[in-house]
């Protein structure tokens, strides 16, 4: 049995313990109590209990220590925190950790992120989707990945991801829209699209019919002086290329960006739709079949298959309803600073940092 001891970033134990103490955000710190150590607790304040060494505490000292127990025997785990900064913030995880009677057995600190070993008899997905509303209303990451993660970099592995407010910060369509005074109208309709309210396919004929008209010229202008990568994207990529991954775009995107991207990252694959072209100008249609939402899962399980890469050990990304489906049937799904059912309902969420914050869940 092990005992958790949270202490405030202000509060010193009255007796020296010769147990692990780490740090914790907010300049909090957080003891591994050894039975032993308990034991001296008990003796110093004439306590029979944990618990009563904890009221103890609070009658004569006024602080209010978070401490629980746990079996060590339980299934290890990782917790990935990202973006919690405060005492107060990691306190409460603690407490949820502490309901379902998970141990800490290990943690460690830096600006923006904290990683502990856990131990516990939950499902670590399920935990993560526990922790979700949580880490909605303290706006921070929770992901609680198994021991050995799955996938994990030790093993060659498939990323798929989207490319509109996911590899890039921009929506391309968006800016193209921009170049005939019709960006917000059509911003409008792709955000609507994106959280699910719009069917994707309707909305994206409607919005490439205002694109009628408009020179090809605009395509590689808004390439030039819009489109800039999101924070992490690069590095997301060439860590997983590092460990012998296949990577690639499967975009509701045009396949002009889809195809520069892939060329200029290496990428193994990418899919879009092809914008139709005749004397230089936009006609307002495009040529074959939307990439939709089904399209999407299709080619992560096409691609999977063809590459011989076991699903357990595919990475799909994306913000938008349109994404849900590859992110639900990956190994790991993620929603990327998604909308809010995109990460209600994904299996993990990264909200905050760049996507590079994926290489840490491996």
């Amino acid at each position: 049995m092990l005992s958790n001891f949270l202490l405030p970033p202000d509060y010193q134990l009255p007796i020296p313990l010769n147990s692990p103490l780490f740090g914790t955000p907010g300049g909090g710190r957080l003891l591994l109590c050894s039975t032993h150590d308990a034991w001296r607790l008990r003796e110093h304040y004439s306590a029979s209990s944990l618990e009563a060494v904890q009221m103890q505490i609070m009658q004569q000292e006024g602080k209010w220590l978070d401490t629980w127990q746990s079996k060590l025997q339980a299934a290890h785990m990782n917790a990935h925190i990202f973006g919690c900064d405060t005492y107060e913030a990691f306190k409460e995880i603690c407490q949820s950790l502490a309901l379902e009677r998970i141990a800490v057995l290990h943690a460690s600190t830096q600006t923006g992120y904290c990683r502990m070993l856990l131990a516990g008899n939950v499902d670590a997905k399920v935990m993560t989707a526990r922790l979700r509303p949580l880490s909605e209303r303290l706006k921070v990451d929770i992901a609680i990945t198994s021991l050995k993660p799955s996938p994990n970099l030790s093993e060659p592995g498939l990323l798929l991801m989207d490319m509109d407010s996911t590899l890039i910060q921009n929506e391309c369509i968006d800016e193209i829209a921009d170049f005939i005074g019709m960006k917000e109208k059509v911003a409008a309709i792709t955000q609507m699209s994106m959280e699910g309210k719009l069917d994707f396919a309707a909305s994206f004929t409607e919005r490439v019919k205002l694109l009628k008209g408009l020179d090809v010229s605009v395509l590689q202008r808004v390439l030039d002086e819009r489109i800039r990568f999101t924070d992490g994207a690069q590095a997301l990529i060439r860590g997983l290329q590092a460990h012998g991954w296949k990577t690639g775009l499967v975009s509701g995107g045009f396949t002009f960006y889809t195809h520069h991207f892939e060329k200029m990252l290496g990428l193994d694959f990418s899919l879009g739709n092809e914008l139709e072209i005749v004397d230089g100008k936009l006609t307002g249609g495009f040529i074959g079949n939307i990439v939709d939402a089904n399209t999407k899962r299709t080619t992560l399980l096409a691609k999977a298959q063809e590459w011989n890469i076991p699903m357990s050990q595919t990475i799909a990304i994306g913000d938008g309803a349109n994404d849900l489906p590859m992110i639900e049937v990956a190994g790991m799904g993620i929603a990327f600073h998604a909308k809010p059912r995109v990460r209600e309902l994904a299996p993990y969420a990264l909200s905050y940092g760049g996507l590079d914050r994926t290489l840490d869940l491996l």
